[in-house]
């Protein structure tokens, strides 16, 4: 672990092991920190909070900056470790790297421009000043399927606005967040600025976060289960929080698309990282005079896709995180089977070549999948596409809005006016028109109703991490 700018393992001695997923392999071990450990990293943030604060907004963008170049220059064994780590195929951890990196030099840029403002008074003798100020000492909680671009997500932000920084990364993950934490260490970030503090069980390491007075903002990317959870216990303690959460996508391909443009863009963000990703599209509405031509084209770029081990050339499939995905994953497809679902390609879970050893199910495409079945409902997180076709007359907006989530959603379509009248009927924060990557660093990143609060990235990235103070003065 990392606290006060120093290596250290924790108090209890324990550790944990990392597991590749996809040969079930030892790793490495890291230490399994507790609620103690937790207590000294927001010690040592603490403590560190006014020194940081208290830097030019020039000197804390010239650390960012140093840590994007050293980022950029290991981009190739970061990206290798992440394969290890997570498994997603090496080219799609090399894009992440880079995305990671994003974050780091957009915030260099925008720690220099938070800027005050002044406002007019009804009296004569009376000035009005306002001027923005570091939240303080934030605890954040990061995932397994994004290990480090969501941590620079987090760290950018929060470093850029004077904010000190005590993270736990996800347990799958750590030896990710760790590499990340050498590169901000070297770049010449002042020690108990940022603290990591690796474990096995998260809970007591987040009951610390959400009780500790000295932690004002709590930051979690996760489950919305969880995030629930954190909320209430954050709450109760009135301390700041933003949530990126679950995501349920639609993506509806309406009659005038061209299908197989369509099915090419579904193909590649649905199974992106295994569909492990909270954009990732899960209910296909396609109109049914495409619907044939669509599901074909997706098949058949779907059974072209290679499952294996991520550093192996070809792979465009990597393991699931564990056991538990590749159950729920079964669960899902054996429900739409049984209620009517034609399976197209896949269907189950893989277990020659060797990929027995790690959690690995075939990329797969259900179509004539009904509002009955669970995956028209629950987000599945695996590489299953659900194709759910609709006639003219149908509701399909109050179809794709029919879910608690409201995170991500994508739309086909030729007419501009019908474009812009489902982004608007929409009730999702994240919109990709023919497009299915309508992410970046510059741009807001959130979701709507149970999908989270606040935003992450761009020009309101920085805000999450800032006090409006207001200044009265009498002349």
């Amino acid at each position: 672990m990392y606290i006060n700018g120093e290596w250290r393992n924790a108090l209890s001695k324990k550790s944990f092991e990392s597991i590749n997923p996809a040969t079930g392999e030892v790793i490495d071990t890291v230490p399994d920190g507790n609620a103690e450990d937790a207590t000294l990293a927001i010690d040592a943030a603490n403590n560190a909070f006014p020194s940081w604060a208290g830097k030019t907004a020039y000197e804390r963008s010239a650390i960012l900056y140093k840590a994007w170049q050293l980022m950029i220059q290991r981009k190739g064994e970061l990206a290798r470790l992440m394969t290890i780590e997570q498994g997603k195929p090496l080219r799609a951890a090399a894009n992440e790297t880079q995305y990671a990196a994003d974050f780091l030099l957009w915030y260099a840029e925008e720690a220099k421009r938070v800027y005050g403002e002044t406002i007019p008074s009804a009296r004569g003798d009376q000035r009005f000043i306002i001027s923005k100020a570091p939240v303080g000492v934030v605890a954040a909680i990061t995932p397994w399927n994004y290990p480090i671009s969501m941590l620079t997500r987090k760290l950018g932000p929060a470093l850029a606005a004077g904010c000190t920084v005590v993270l736990k990364p996800a347990e799958a993950t750590p030896l990710c967040a760790i590499a990340v934490y050498k590169i901000l260490e070297e770049a010449g970030v002042p020690p108990g600025v940022i603290n990591l503090v690796t474990a096995k069980d998260p809970k007591p390491i987040g009951d610390v976060f959400t009780s500790d007075p000295r932690i004002a903002k709590i930051t979690f990317t996760g489950s919305t289960a969880v995030g629930r959870t954190l909320a209430k216990e954050a709450g109760h303690n009135l301390k700041r929080i933003s949530m990126e959460l679950g995501g349920h996508a639609p993506f509806i391909v309406w009659e005038d698309a061209d299908p197989t443009h369509a099915a090419k863009g579904a193909s590649l963000v649905k199974f992106l990282n295994t569909g492990q990703a909270c954009i990732s599209p899960n209910r296909m509405f396609v109109h049914e005079n495409q619907a044939e031509a669509y599901v074909a084209e997706l098949t058949s770029r779907v059974e072209r896709l290679r499952a294996g081990n991520g550093l192996d050339d070809g792979i465009g499939i990597g393991p699931l995180v564990n056991e538990a995905a590749v159950a729920k994953v079964e669960r899902q497809v054996e429900d739409a089977r049984s209620k009517g679902a034609k399976v197209m390609c896949g269907g189950h879970r893989l277990m020659e070549s060797g990929l027995d050893k790690g959690h690995f199910y075939a990329a797969t495409v259900l179509t004539d999948v009904t509002p009955d079945m669970l995956i028209y409902r629950e987000e599945t997180f695996g590489p299953v596409a659900a194709v759910v076709p609709f006639r003219d007359g149908d509701d399909v907006l109050a179809m794709a809005n029919d879910t608690p989530y409201g995170l991500a959603a994508y739309v086909y379509t030729n007419d501009i006016a019908k474009a812009m009248r489902t982004v608007e009927g929409l009730n999702f924060a994240i919109i990709g028109v023919n497009d299915i990557n309508p992410t970046s660093a510059a741009a807001p990143f959130g979701g709507m109703k149970s999908s989270g609060l606040g935003r992450e990235g761009g020009h309101e990235g920085i805000e999450e991490y800032l006090e409006s103070k207001t200044a009265g003065f009498s002349i």
